[in-house]
């Protein structure tokens, strides 16, 4: 979907993170999430070394060891909000989903031209914002432009057995008819959205 401004629409998504994220707490860290076995730390963790790794990654740089997961120090809401910037500026430089990003979290020698890389990374964020606005008990709008772009993507994201795979990115889709273009769109990649009420 080259045609799409994902560099753009991902900007929207993080900045949406950003938000969620300046309401975190010293008291919010050992909170569940929707992601399988991470505490608001961890999903804030993940989250920071993603954005680390994909700028990175988007300078053409491939050491797997750049994607390790981060220490988030004394104010882990600040050291996510600075990895958010951080990515945000990188995927603004020049020519960039005109790029080669080198994948390593997904596979060795995994490499993706950068416009796909960036969409990986766009979807992603949507369904991150959601899970740490989840987990606070409160919640995140996406414009209409966002949600239709998301719901394309989902419909990309492969199905299957893989989807359970330790480290899988997405759990099986959850069977959901309700309402809600957002709730929809995590259902697809395996979030409940009556979740903590269905756990």
């Amino acid at each position: 979907m080259p045609t799409i401004d994902f560099v753009f629409l991902d900007r929207q998504a993080v900045n949406a993170s950003i938000e969620v994220a300046a309401g975190v707490t010293d008291a919010d860290l050992n909170r569940p999430t929707p992601c399988r076995a991470w505490t608001v730390y961890g999903l804030l963790a993940h989250m920071t070394t993603q954005h680390y790794g994909f700028a990175a990654a988007s300078r053409g740089e491939s050491d797997p060891d750049l994607w390790k997961l981060r220490d988030l120090g004394d104010d882990p809401a600040q050291a996510y909000i600075e990895s958010a910037e951080h990515v945000l500026e990188a995927f603004a430089e020049d020519g960039v989903t005109e790029r080669i990003f080198a994948l390593p979290e997904f596979g060795p020698d995994v490499k993706a031209p950068g416009h796909q890389a960036v969409s990986f990374h766009f979807i992603d964020y949507v369904v991150h914002s959601w899970d740490l606005a989840k987990s606070l008990g409160t919640t995140v709008d996406f414009t209409q432009d966002v949600l239709v772009t998301a719901w394309a993507v989902t419909q990309m994201v492969p199905q299957g057995p893989g989807r359970l795979d330790p480290g899988a990115p997405f759990g099986p889709e959850v069977d959901w008819s309700g309402p809600g273009r957002l709730d929809q769109i995590v259902a697809r990649l395996g979030r409940n959205p009556l979740w903590p009420l269905s756990s």
